[in-house]
């Protein structure tokens, strides 16, 4: 199995390092071939602009997701977006690895998805989307530490249920571009915890590395379960964290 790791942390000696660290030599030793992109080392360039592009459609107004749609049939990419383009394609796992910070990834991280998840090889025409969506056939999954305690992240917790807060992520960039997505896996007030917890941690998370092609992917809908109106079918039952049957009148 190839996998590829984008990994974002400011901090060389952070424990997300020992995660990473403990990520790759867990999948090399069980015959995985693992390709890591370690964005802040690379000193990736988040900031979309026209420069991502060796040529333009469209001169005088930059009009990205049509750029990266013309780009994409034509091979006319920066090189430091190609080079990840070429990464994404040739993994079978995706993992993103960072802190979360703000119910998110950090900007470095968003700016990765925002140039290289790209029109007319991710999604686009056609209906390219979902579970036809360009990066169908392959899998997914979040790795993230946070500061919050486990129970913050309950449905009734102060920060709300933990796959609605990562909806965004795991529905709207994971499963929009055809992506399977795997649990999340979750180091939890990694300040406030002691060296056996973080210990504890890395064990887990090694342990779910060597069992992960085994493991059951997250539920999802089918672009053919939604009608011409965009809803949900009338036989269809929700089964995700971010749909729910419309109350009457709405």
């Amino acid at each position: 199995m190839n996998v590829l790791i984008v990994y974002a942390h400011p901090e060389p000696r952070s424990f997300g390092k020992a995660l990473l660290d403990r990520s790759v030599s867990t999948l090399v030793s069980c015959g995985h071939r693992v390709e890591v992109s370690d964005l802040y080392a690379m000193g990736f360039d988040p900031v979309a602009s026209g420069d991502d592009f060796t040529e333009r459609r469209f001169p005088d107004a930059l009009q990205y997701d049509r750029e990266q749609k013309q780009s994409s049939q034509r091979n006319t990419f920066a090189h430091d977006i190609q080079a990840e383009i070429d990464k994404l394609l040739a993994c079978d796992l995706l993992i993103l690895q960072f802190p979360l910070w703000w119910f998110s990834v950090p900007a470095i991280m968003k700016g990765w998805i925002d140039r290289v998840f790209v029109n007319g090889t991710v999604y686009g025409a056609g209906g390219m989307r979902f579970d036809n969506g360009g990066l169908q056939g392959r899998k997914a999954m979040l790795a993230f530490t946070t500061g919050c305690f486990p129970d913050m992240m309950e449905p009734d917790g102060l920060l709300g249920q933990r796959d609605v807060i990562l909806w965004h992520l795991q529905h709207g960039t994971f499963g929009y571009s055809g992506l399977q997505v795997l649990q999340p896996f979750v180091g939890f007030s990694i300040q406030y915890t002691d060296e056996a917890q973080r210990h504890a941690y890395l064990d887990a998370y090694e342990g779910r590395l060597r069992g992960i092609e085994q493991e059951e992917v997250m539920p999802s809908h089918l672009l053919t379960d939604f009608g011409p109106d965009w809803r949900l079918k009338s036989h269809v039952a929700p089964r995700t964290a971010g749909h729910r049957r419309a109350q009457p009148g709405n």
